[in-house]
């Protein structure tokens, strides 16, 4: 097999559905996929089924590509995510409006966040919509002259809970969770493509959504403004 740093590791779990994907990503195909459905009467995930559908093929994968997997990327789908909808005001008394401006307002929006949801995990932050004085613009406009700056952000956060519960199955494996993604969100960006779920979170962890702020390696030697801006909540 190719290096391991060629493949990603997906687990898709929901109250009615497992999935787990090898995901090449220079060739962007699945190498192994497993999804089972099953009837579910409530809207709670199964975390017995979920073991075994693991112990079905963890080992199969594992023989695939002649060595452990040590982390993967969760893709979750309950009806106990949130989804926060925050819009922000600041005033900017520099009057050009920075990425350094945007930085720390961003931040110190995070941070609120973080103080008063202790139990949950941003999953996704993303902003939707930008207000410089009366002017509505979809992307950040670095060097605009601007006295008040107003941002529609999207928070959409995973319960610690359930993290842990599922922690408590994948360490069994040896495994640990590394990343986590909201299917519904992933699933909304690319509506009009007809891709695999796994190519979904590959391409949105990838940055797909400009102005989503996007968990990034910091060994990467390029980043783009987002990315950067993300190191400073690492």
């Amino acid at each position: 097999m190719s290096n391991q740093f060629d493949f990603e590791t997906y687990l898709s779990i929901s109250p009615n559905k497992i999935g787990i994907y090898l995901f090449d990503k220079n060739k962007l195909i699945n190498l192994y996929f497993k999804e089972q459905n099953f009837k579910n009467n409530n809207n709670f995930i199964d975390f017995n089924l979920l073991n075994e559908f693991l112990e079905n093929n963890i080992f199969k994968i594992e023989k695939l590509i002649g060595r452990f997997i040590k982390n993967i990327t969760l893709i979750l789908d309950s009806e106990n995510i949130l989804t926060l909808d925050i819009g922000l005001q600041k005033k900017n008394y520099e009057k050009i409006i920075t990425q350094k401006f945007l930085e720390n307002s961003l931040t110190e929006l995070k941070d609120l966040i973080n103080k008063n949801y202790q139990d949950y995990k941003i999953m996704h932050m993303h902003i939707i919509n930008y207000l410089f004085d009366r002017r509505h613009s979809s992307e950040f406009e670095d060097g605009v002259i601007c006295k008040n700056l107003s941002i529609e952000i999207q928070f959409i956060l995973v319960p610690n809970k359930l993290i842990l519960e599922i922690d408590k199955i994948l360490v069994n494996f040896q495994i640990k969770s590394k990343n986590y993604l909201n299917q519904n969100y992933i699933q909304s960006l690319f509506k009009d493509q007809k891709i695999s779920l796994s190519e979904m979170a590959y391409k949105s962890q990838k940055g797909y959504n400009t102005n989503e702020v996007s968990i990034i390696p910091k060994n990467l030697k390029k980043l783009g403004f987002f990315e950067k801006f993300f190191q400073l909540f690492s």
